[in-house]
Protein backbone atom coordinates (compact mmCIF):
# COMPACT_ATOMS: atom_id res chain seq x y z
CA UNK A 1 0.00 0.00 0.00
CA UNK A 2 1.27 3.65 -0.61
CA UNK A 3 2.48 5.67 2.08
CA UNK A 4 0.21 9.33 1.96
CA UNK A 5 1.93 10.28 5.39
CA UNK A 6 5.02 10.18 7.96
CA UNK A 7 4.95 10.75 11.39
CA UNK A 8 8.64 11.50 12.90
CA UNK A 9 9.48 11.21 16.30
CA UNK A 10 11.73 14.57 17.44
CA UNK A 11 15.10 13.52 19.34
CA UNK A 12 17.23 11.06 17.71
CA UNK A 13 15.49 10.96 14.69
CA UNK A 14 14.95 14.93 13.17
CA UNK A 15 17.64 15.75 15.68
CA UNK A 16 20.96 13.70 16.49
CA UNK A 17 20.37 12.74 20.13
CA UNK A 18 24.45 12.93 21.71
CA UNK A 19 25.21 15.98 19.91
CA UNK A 20 21.89 17.93 20.53
CA UNK A 21 20.92 16.36 24.41
CA UNK A 22 24.24 15.02 26.41
CA UNK A 23 26.46 18.78 26.52
CA UNK A 24 22.96 20.07 27.32
CA UNK A 25 22.39 17.37 29.98
CA UNK A 26 25.43 18.29 31.48
CA UNK A 27 25.19 21.75 31.97
CA UNK A 28 21.35 21.02 33.35
CA UNK A 29 23.05 18.97 36.10
CA UNK A 30 25.53 21.26 36.86
CA UNK A 31 23.54 23.93 37.30
CA UNK A 32 20.70 22.11 39.29
CA UNK A 33 23.91 21.01 41.80
CA UNK A 34 25.35 24.32 42.44
CA UNK A 35 29.00 23.47 42.15
CA UNK A 36 28.15 20.21 44.32
CA UNK A 37 29.68 17.00 42.61
CA UNK A 38 28.25 14.59 44.50
CA UNK A 39 24.73 16.15 43.41
CA UNK A 40 25.95 15.48 39.85
CA UNK A 41 27.27 12.19 40.30
CA UNK A 42 23.55 11.71 41.94
CA UNK A 43 21.74 12.80 39.64
CA UNK A 44 23.88 10.96 36.25
CA UNK A 45 23.28 7.56 37.75
CA UNK A 46 19.51 8.43 38.04
CA UNK A 47 19.46 9.99 34.83
CA UNK A 48 22.00 7.07 33.76
CA UNK A 49 24.26 9.15 32.27
CA UNK A 50 28.15 8.32 31.93
CA UNK A 51 29.78 11.81 33.31
CA UNK A 52 33.22 10.38 31.75
CA UNK A 53 31.79 10.24 27.99
CA UNK A 54 29.25 12.51 28.47
CA UNK A 55 26.86 10.34 27.02
CA UNK A 56 23.31 8.75 28.03
CA UNK A 57 23.36 5.24 28.49
CA UNK A 58 21.48 2.94 26.45
CA UNK A 59 19.17 2.56 29.58
CA UNK A 60 19.04 5.70 30.29
CA UNK A 61 15.00 6.85 31.06
CA UNK A 62 15.80 10.25 29.54
CA UNK A 63 15.73 8.75 25.77
CA UNK A 64 12.56 7.69 25.13
CA UNK A 65 10.42 8.89 28.68
CA UNK A 66 9.02 12.29 28.93
CA UNK A 67 10.02 15.52 30.62
CA UNK A 68 8.50 14.70 33.83
CA UNK A 69 10.13 11.16 34.22
CA UNK A 70 12.89 13.10 33.80
CA UNK A 71 12.11 15.74 36.50
CA UNK A 72 11.13 12.97 38.35
CA UNK A 73 14.58 11.56 37.93
CA UNK A 74 16.27 14.73 39.04
CA UNK A 75 14.10 15.45 41.98
CA UNK A 76 14.92 11.97 43.65
CA UNK A 77 18.33 12.92 43.31
CA UNK A 78 18.84 16.09 44.93
CA UNK A 79 16.36 15.20 47.58
CA UNK A 80 13.52 17.54 46.50
CA UNK A 81 9.78 17.44 46.27
CA UNK A 82 8.66 19.57 43.65
CA UNK A 83 9.42 17.65 39.93
CA UNK A 84 6.71 20.43 39.12
CA UNK A 85 9.25 23.12 39.32
CA UNK A 86 11.80 21.07 38.15
CA UNK A 87 10.16 20.16 34.85
CA UNK A 88 9.81 23.52 34.49
CA UNK A 89 12.93 24.46 34.43
CA UNK A 90 14.08 21.93 31.69
CA UNK A 91 11.33 22.68 29.34
CA UNK A 92 12.46 26.50 29.32
CA UNK A 93 16.19 25.30 29.17
CA UNK A 94 15.20 22.70 26.38
CA UNK A 95 13.56 25.34 24.10
CA UNK A 96 16.81 26.98 24.05
CA UNK A 97 18.71 23.76 23.33
CA UNK A 98 21.39 24.19 20.68
CA UNK A 99 19.63 22.06 18.28
CA UNK A 100 21.98 19.31 16.02
CA UNK A 101 19.87 18.27 12.39
CA UNK A 102 20.32 14.77 11.98
CA UNK A 103 20.72 16.08 8.03
CA UNK A 104 19.30 19.56 6.86
CA UNK A 105 15.78 19.33 7.41
CA UNK A 106 13.82 21.75 5.05
CA UNK A 107 15.16 19.96 1.81
CA UNK A 108 14.49 16.85 3.21
CA UNK A 109 10.77 17.44 4.42
CA UNK A 110 10.40 20.05 1.01
CA UNK A 111 11.02 16.91 -0.94
CA UNK A 112 8.77 14.74 1.24
CA UNK A 113 5.85 17.13 0.59
CA UNK A 114 6.73 17.50 -2.94
CA UNK A 115 5.96 13.67 -2.93
CA UNK A 116 2.49 14.07 -1.86
CA UNK A 117 3.03 13.00 1.78
CA UNK A 118 1.41 14.46 5.23
CA UNK A 119 3.80 14.78 7.74
CA UNK A 120 3.80 14.75 11.40
CA UNK A 121 6.13 15.04 14.93
CA UNK A 122 5.16 12.79 17.84
CA UNK A 123 7.60 13.43 20.49
CA UNK A 124 7.57 12.25 24.63
CA UNK A 125 8.60 15.86 25.08
CA UNK A 126 6.67 18.42 25.55
CA UNK A 127 4.36 19.95 22.77
CA UNK A 128 5.47 23.33 23.48
CA UNK A 129 8.96 22.63 23.45
CA UNK A 130 8.62 20.44 20.28
CA UNK A 131 6.92 23.26 18.57
CA UNK A 132 9.57 25.97 19.59
CA UNK A 133 12.58 23.37 18.33
CA UNK A 134 11.07 22.95 14.68
CA UNK A 135 10.58 26.68 14.71
CA UNK A 136 14.53 27.84 15.74
CA UNK A 137 15.45 25.44 13.07
CA UNK A 138 12.55 27.03 10.16
CA UNK A 139 10.79 24.06 9.46
CA UNK A 140 8.06 24.45 11.67
CA UNK A 141 5.22 25.40 9.09
CA UNK A 142 5.80 21.85 7.45
CA UNK A 143 4.19 19.56 9.35
CA UNK A 144 0.62 18.93 9.47
CA UNK A 145 0.39 17.41 13.11
CA UNK A 146 2.66 18.27 16.24
CA UNK A 147 2.03 16.37 19.36
CA UNK A 148 3.96 15.85 22.46
CA UNK A 149 3.08 13.74 25.77
CA UNK A 150 1.23 17.03 27.06
CA UNK A 151 -0.99 16.70 23.95
CA UNK A 152 -3.88 14.51 25.29
CA UNK A 153 -3.01 11.77 23.37
CA UNK A 154 -1.30 9.77 25.83
CA UNK A 155 2.48 9.09 25.30
CA UNK A 156 4.85 7.04 23.16
CA UNK A 157 5.24 3.05 23.39
CA UNK A 158 1.52 3.50 23.75
CA UNK A 159 -0.48 3.69 19.65
CA UNK A 160 -2.71 5.93 20.80
CA UNK A 161 -1.24 9.23 20.03
CA UNK A 162 -0.01 7.75 16.62
CA UNK A 163 -3.70 6.95 15.87
CA UNK A 164 -4.67 10.46 16.58
CA UNK A 165 -2.16 11.35 14.13
CA UNK A 166 -3.94 9.48 11.57
CA UNK A 167 -7.21 10.36 12.31
CA UNK A 168 -6.44 13.95 12.29
CA UNK A 169 -5.03 13.25 8.70
CA UNK A 170 -8.37 11.28 7.83
CA UNK A 171 -6.00 8.45 6.57
CA UNK A 172 -5.57 4.56 7.63
CA UNK A 173 -3.19 3.87 10.16
CA UNK A 174 -1.52 1.55 7.28
CA UNK A 175 -0.83 4.68 4.93
CA UNK A 176 1.29 6.49 7.52
CA UNK A 177 5.06 5.28 8.61
CA UNK A 178 6.08 6.01 12.15
CA UNK A 179 10.28 6.93 11.85
CA UNK A 180 12.21 6.95 15.23
CA UNK A 181 15.14 5.82 16.81
CA UNK A 182 13.90 3.91 19.91
CA UNK A 183 11.76 0.70 20.88
CA UNK A 184 9.27 2.80 22.05
CA UNK A 185 8.52 4.59 18.88
CA UNK A 186 8.92 1.52 16.75
CA UNK A 187 6.32 -0.56 19.59
CA UNK A 188 3.93 2.38 18.89
CA UNK A 189 3.96 2.12 15.52
CA UNK A 190 3.52 -1.37 15.59
CA UNK A 191 0.36 -1.35 17.71
CA UNK A 192 -1.05 1.32 15.62
CA UNK A 193 -0.56 -0.70 12.24
CA UNK A 194 1.50 1.64 11.22
CA UNK A 195 4.86 0.49 8.61
CA UNK A 196 7.80 1.57 10.81
CA UNK A 197 11.54 2.88 10.34
CA UNK A 198 14.34 2.87 12.23
CA UNK A 199 17.06 4.98 12.22
CA UNK A 200 20.61 5.19 13.84
CA UNK A 201 21.18 9.06 15.25
CA UNK A 202 19.88 7.82 18.59
CA UNK A 203 21.40 5.54 21.05
CA UNK A 204 19.79 2.43 19.76
CA UNK A 205 21.39 0.33 17.50
CA UNK A 206 20.43 -1.07 14.65
CA UNK A 207 19.94 -4.97 16.46
CA UNK A 208 17.81 -3.21 19.33
CA UNK A 209 15.20 -1.87 16.35
CA UNK A 210 15.24 -4.42 13.93
CA UNK A 211 12.58 -6.96 14.85
CA UNK A 212 10.28 -3.75 15.20
CA UNK A 213 11.02 -2.12 11.90
CA UNK A 214 9.98 -2.95 8.04
CA UNK A 215 13.78 -0.91 8.05
CA UNK A 216 16.56 0.31 9.70
CA UNK A 217 18.24 3.37 8.19
CA UNK A 218 21.48 5.26 9.07
CA UNK A 219 19.52 8.36 9.56
CA UNK A 220 16.51 10.56 7.82
CA UNK A 221 18.18 11.69 4.59
CA UNK A 222 17.43 7.86 3.23
CA UNK A 223 13.83 7.75 3.89
CA UNK A 224 12.96 9.43 0.37
CA UNK A 225 15.02 6.47 -1.55
CA UNK A 226 13.44 3.47 1.02
CA UNK A 227 10.32 5.39 0.02
CA UNK A 228 10.37 5.05 -3.61
CA UNK A 229 11.98 1.60 -3.52
CA UNK A 230 9.73 0.03 -0.84
CA UNK A 231 6.23 1.64 -0.25
CA UNK A 232 5.56 4.42 -2.84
Amino acid sequence: MRAAAVLFDKDGTLFDFSRTWSAWALGVMQHLSEGDAALVEAMACELRFDLGTATFLKDSPVIAGTSREAAECLARALGRRDPEAIEGFLSEEAARAPLAEAVPLAPLLDSLRAAGLRLGVMTNDNEAVARAHLAQVGVGDRFDFVAGFDSGHGAKPSPAPLLAFAAALGLPPEQVVMVGDSTHDLQAGRAAGMMTVGVLTGPAGAEELRHLADAILPDIGHLPGWLSAVVA
